[in-house]
């Protein structure tokens, strides 16, 4: 079963108050008056697969456009594999599709009852449904398009080699920018080197140690008060121990006091046991106090004040000083510094070789994109011939017998992100006429034929089960239309093809015709949308014809168009190509969807 979509549903979107869309498989036509929101059908299912979400085009009034679509995919194939990696589900082969805009911008999406981002329905839409607004002729004219439509047909052949070329251009690319920002920046390179070795030899000779600058400033500190320490010392030993060579003897220190406490209370210790605890930690006090006066000494012996060692650290220190400015906020961070320079000055200095090296990869990257863009032009000429012979005859079959259409493919003479071909499609309206760009060779009809032409081209080579067309038929009359019409029905035997219309020729070889009516209260236009049977297909296609429902002279004539058009389609859906029996008195009737039905779709 090819995918299809079966149902969609248009709330709040432009002149749409609220609609259901019930599509055929085969080949739906929706019609109607100017301004009643033909065209939003179109736009609601661009929203459907992912497309700009504009907020001017919510209704008025309402808060959000919501475009909500049924899809019959088949179990277990892309589509439905696609879906499940998202998370989504599908029920009995039927998906569930939506999308909302608010009248702020914002727009949310839903796959398979679960939120989506909007580029996953993007993503979705290449295997289901080609959708073609009346914007979408302009692009067409556009170089980069052409190109890309060109390589589309050309299938698997091209896809290989582009990706490799791809590849190969990323890195060339890459390459390219090394090589130059290496030889154009030399002279930075070499100061940048310079400064970093003047600043490795400054380290180097100053050779700091990891927290030297704060030993320093302990030691500079004990020798700039070197005879302040020293008095302090003596003073609290000569106060703990006494001074021997103090000329008055007598003073009490603080250990003969402690003496005396002892002996005080040794002499009484017996008659309390209080006291004798006291007695012991009197004379653990004396002990300790002796062992302070002790290291005072000591201490003070130590101390002694030495001018030149404390101007070779006060020199130390302004050394380290002037290197933590520099280069960090202490001594490991200047040691630091010091190891990532001497990393990157060898990263400098290996720039000759290194540039060496980038030319040789750059010249062997030119050697391969100059083999594989030349494979690319090789396969874009092959397949230029064809898709310029397979658009020519469908030019013809839509009237436009003497129409030709060329792809021309021209070298750059630079490589380019897709190779070095520029690509461009080329009309010749007749024998012996000039090969012409699109936009001069085409009027707006024939433009519009060409796009149909190449869309049902690339049916044939990858085919996507759903066509939408907005006024494919634009700047059409005549032969032309029943041609368009006729091209269509025959499009719609191997997919689903939808086509927003305003030719009655086109509409009459619809399977389902659906129009959209507008209503008016005075102050409030809405718009919905109706399928018609038999007898309400010929009275609109009466309308389109001679601006009159009821017309007789337009309802015969409508009549015809519905007559040829089914006899047409029953000829085609013949193995014979013979007309089936009572072909002719079903389009007579208004009755021609089911022959269109019969045959190459599922």
């Amino acid at each position: 079963m090819r995918p299809r979509v079966d149902e969609v549903r248009i709330k709040g979107l432009g002149v749409i108050d609220e609609a259901v869309l019930k599509l055929s498989s085969g080949f739906t036509v929706v019609t109607g008056e100017t301004g009643a929101g033909k065209t939003m059908v179109v736009t609601g299912l661009g929203l459907l697969f992912g497309g700009r979400a504009d907020p001017a085009r919510v209704r008025p009034g309402a808060e959000r456009a919501t475009v909500e679509g049924t899809l019959f995919v088949e179990q277990g194939g892309r589509v439905a594999q696609q879906v499940e990696d998202t998370g989504g589900e599908i029920e009995d082969g039927e998906l569930i599709i939506a999308r909302t805009v608010s009248t702020e911008g914002r727009s949310r999406a839903w796959l398979g009852g679960r939120s989506v981002p909007v580029g996953t329905l993007t993503y979705l839409a290449e295997d289901l449904v080609a959708v073609h607004g009346q914007m979408d002729q302009q692009r067409l004219l556009q170089p980069g398009r052409q190109r890309a439509a060109l390589d589309r047909y050309a299938g698997e052949e091209l896809v290989k080699p582009l990706r490799a070329y791809t590849q190969a251009y990323k890195r060339h690319r890459e390459v390219g920018e090394t090589l130059q920002e290496l030889t154009t920046k030399a002279r930075e390179r070499a100061q940048e080197a310079d400064h970093l070795r003047f600043g490795l030899e400054e380290i180097e000779k100053a050779d700091p140690r990891a927290g030297e600058e704060a030993e320093l400033r302990q030691e500079e500190e004990r020798l700039a008060h070197a005879d302040a320490l020293k008095n302090a010392a003596v003073t609290a030993h000569s106060a703990l121990l006494g001074d021997p060579m103090a000329a008055v003897q007598g003073l009490q220190d603080a250990v003969s006091l402690l003496g005396q406490a002892r002996a005080a209370v040794e002499a009484v210790r017996e008659y309390d046991t209080a006291l004798s605890g006291i007695g012991d930690r009197l004379a653990e006090a004396g002990y300790l106090v002796s062992d302070v006066a002790t290291e005072l000494a000591a201490y003070s012996e130590s101390v002694d004040a030495d001018p030149a060692r404390l101007a070779a650290v006060q020199e130390r220190r302004a050394l380290l000083n002037g290197l933590i400015r520099k280069y960090g906020q202490d001594s490991e961070a200047v040691l630091a510094w010091a190891k990532s320079a001497a990393v990157r000055v060898g990263e400098l200095a290996g720039d000759d070789d290194r540039i060496a090296e980038l030319s040789r990869e750059h010249e062997e990257l030119t050697a391969r994109l100059t083999e594989l863009a030349a494979e690319l032009t090789n396969i874009r000429t092959a397949a230029a011939e064809r898709f310029g012979a397979a658009v020519t005859a469908e030019l013809t079959a839509l009237a436009m017998p003497h129409a030709r259409v060329v792809v021309v493919i021209t070298p750059t003479g630079s490589f380019g992100p897709d190779g070095a071909d520029d690509v461009e499609l080329r009309m010749m309206s007749h024998p012996g006429a000039p090969a012409l760009p699109l936009n001069k060779g085409a009027s707006g009809g024939e433009l519009s034929r060409v796009m149909l032409a190449i869309e049902v081209v690339f049916a044939g080579a990858d085919p996507v089960p759903t066509f939408v067309f907005d006024e494919v038929d634009a700047g059409v009359g005549g032969k032309a239309a029943v041609e368009i019409g006729r091209r269509l029905a025959r499009l719609a035997r191997t997919s689903q093809v939808i086509v927003v219309t305003h030719l009655p020729q086109v509409a009459a070889f619809a399977d389902q015709h659906l129009v959209v009516e507008k209503a008016s209260d005075g102050s409030v236009v809405r718009s919905g949308v109706t399928a018609l049977d038999p007898e309400g297909r010929a009275r609109e296609l009466s309308r389109m014809l001679a601006g009159l429902e009821d017309s007789a002279l337009g309802r015969a004539h409508a009549e015809e168009l519905l007559s040829i058009a089914a006899a047409d389609k029953a000829t085609a859906a013949t193995p014979t190509g013979r007309p089936a029996r009572g072909g002719r008195s079903a389009g007579a009737s208004g009755k021609p969807a089911a022959t269109g039905k019969s045959t190459g779709r599922s």
